[in-house]
């Protein structure tokens, strides 16, 4: 079988319940920016496991990628025009939120309280966990407007939105993992002519 198919020359492309849609429908941006995320997941993991001790979040950052394969199969099969046997078949689990949740109070244990903004930084593997939590952050945006028409379940957008929480915190973990400190946010001082 070839990789292309040539299907969607003309602007078009389908959703997993068959539907054909353009390209710039609002299903395949929410898709597009998913699947982004997922590469951006993929390559702060291949950090992580550059570090030592980031072994356990890199296996997390594997099922937070299978799990986003699942957030995709949910956006290409809009609730309102899908089959009950699709729909059966993309099922999202509201429980993975619990299991993000008690993977940041984990790490939280161990990290110092947060009493300032941070900049994006902290290493190699810190820096695109916090890549990954702003292209998280535009997945959720472009995820809510399919939750709201009732395309989506809304489980998928607390994922989304836990998600990004467990990517802030993975990051800052990975930066004390690593050695390397977080910089810290200061006012710029403008020049004044």
């Amino acid at each position: 079988m070839k990789i292309y198919t040539k299907t969607g020359d003309l602007g078009e492309s389908s959703l997993f319940n068959g539907a054909r849609k353009r390209k710039d429908d609002r299903v395949f941006n929410a898709l597009g920016d998913v699947d982004e995320l997922n590469s951006a997941v993929g390559v702060a993991r291949e950090f992580c496991e550059e570090v030592k001790g980031g072994e356990g979040v890199a296996s997390q950052l594997e099922t937070v990628q299978t799990y986003l394969l699942d957030v995709g199969s949910a956006c290409a099969t809009p609730i309102t025009s899908s089959t009950p046997e699709k729909l059966r078949r993309v099922q999202f689990d509201s429980e993975l939120v619990q299991i993000l949740e008690e993977w940041i109070d984990s790490m939280d244990e161990e990290l110092p309280t947060l009493s300032q903004f941070i900049l994006p930084s902290g290493g190699k593997a810190a820096s695109f966990l916090h890549l990954a939590r702003a292209v998280c952050r535009r997945a959720e945006r472009s995820v809510v407007p399919l939750i709201d028409s009732s395309d989506v379940e809304d489980s998928v957008g607390k994922f989304l939105n836990r998600l990004s929480d467990y990517l802030f915190t993975a990051a800052r973990w990975m930066a004390m993992k690593s050695g390397h400190p977080e910089k810290v946010y200061k006012k710029s001082k403008l020049a004044t002519g």
